[in-house]
């Protein structure tokens, strides 16, 4: 039966604090096995959406469907999902096992169907070795692992994730991303995850819904966002974006309307491009900054605008331009996005 259905429908849902709109007329579906992302700076309304599934919030408006069922009205638990939070509340005094299996011990599950369900949670996020030992022998990537299986272990038809990387240091949260990934593929289950981090939600997930508003800005994969975002929003927040208004789009691209252009997709030439499909406007070099994997330039266009180019750090990158040298940008007109603009 919950085949027929997406895991998570949202219909006009609203949440209003006084007269703040937090969450104004959403509309989604999340499907079954999806990991689904949320992003969106603060106070976008992600976050409140994501208290409004798990029942911690209730809506001023609209309904909240869970695999076809109703869920609007229920208590948080009586709604099958599960949330983990940044914070992953952790009993000190309880052994890593003991953690695990206390939703199950509140659910009046056995004691040896209770250990086995524990045991195979920590088994999928690569922990059961760690059992017998208390939090604070952990590490904070394996803490974000034992809260993981702690909600995974009841079986909760969707989990939802609250920013659960926000607390580890950048290397660790790298990490933890790809066995993220790998642990929502092998659980099955329906992963709903809150982040401002636009790589991150680019990286772990197979739909993405930008927030801004309180409205979702643009839906899509990872792909669809960074190569065609629809908004000047959507360019500017996830990932960076040569941003051209109309003035600058009528002389720099000579298309009506406004654009962009990503960093990667402009390369630099000491002359101006001759190719059929290829346009070059010429300016100054104002900063060159290494950032190890590629070289970022900040370049002045005569024209009037400033654009970012990001180079490779390849073979051919034998020395780096200096500021003030007079370079061409080019780039090809089917890398220039059409944006909806501000206000329409």
């Amino acid at each position: 039966m919950t085949e027929q259905h997406p895991a998570i429908r949202l219909t006009g849902l609203v949440k209003e604090f006084g007269t703040v709109s937090a969450v104004d007329h959403v509309d989604l579906e999340i499907g079954a096995g999806e990991f689904f992302s949320m992003l969106g700076p603060s106070g976008s309304g992600k976050t409140t959406v994501l208290r409004l599934i798990a029942g911690f919030e209730q809506p001023t408006a609209g309904t909240i469907e869970l695999f076809g069922q109703d869920v609007t009205k229920k208590a948080p638990f009586d709604r099958d999902v599960n949330t983990v939070f940044q914070d992953y509340a952790l009993f000190p005094h309880m052994t890593v096992l003991d953690n695990v299996a206390y939703g199950l011990r509140v659910r009046g599950i056995k004691r040896g169907e209770r250990r086995d369900r524990a045991m195979k949670a920590l088994a999928a996020v690569r922990l059961e070795a760690m059992a017998g030992r208390k939090p604070s022998q952990l590490s904070g990537g394996q803490r974000q692992r034992v809260a993981l299986a702690r909600a995974t272990a009841v079986q909760p038809k969707v989990l939802l994730l609250d920013e659960p990387l926000g607390a580890l240091d950048l290397k660790l949260r790298e990490q933890m991303q790809v066995e993220l990934k790998q642990i929502q593929r092998d659980l099955g289950i329906t992963f709903i995850f809150v982040t401002h981090d636009q790589e991150e939600a680019l990286t772990l997930s197979d739909r993405i819904a930008v927030f801004h508003d309180g409205r979702i800005e643009q839906l899509g994969t990872p792909r669809e966002l960074y190569e065609s975002p629809a908004s000047r929003f959507v360019a500017d927040f996830v990932g960076t974006s040569n941003l051209f208004d109309e003035e600058l789009s009528a002389t720099l691209i000579g298309r009506a309307g406004h654009h962009s252009i990503r960093p990667e997709k402009l390369t630099l030439a000491t002359v101006p491009v001759t190719t059929a499909g290829e346009r070059s406007a010429l300016g100054t070099i104002v900063e060159s900054i290494y950032v190890g994997s590629g070289i970022r330039r900040v370049i002045d266009l005569d024209a009037g605008a400033r654009v970012t180019v990001l180079e490779p750090n390849d073979r051919s990158r034998t020395s780096d331009d200096a500021r003030g040298d007079r370079v061409h940008v080019t780039w090809h007109d089917e890398d220039v996005v059409a944006l909806i603009p501000p206000g329409a």
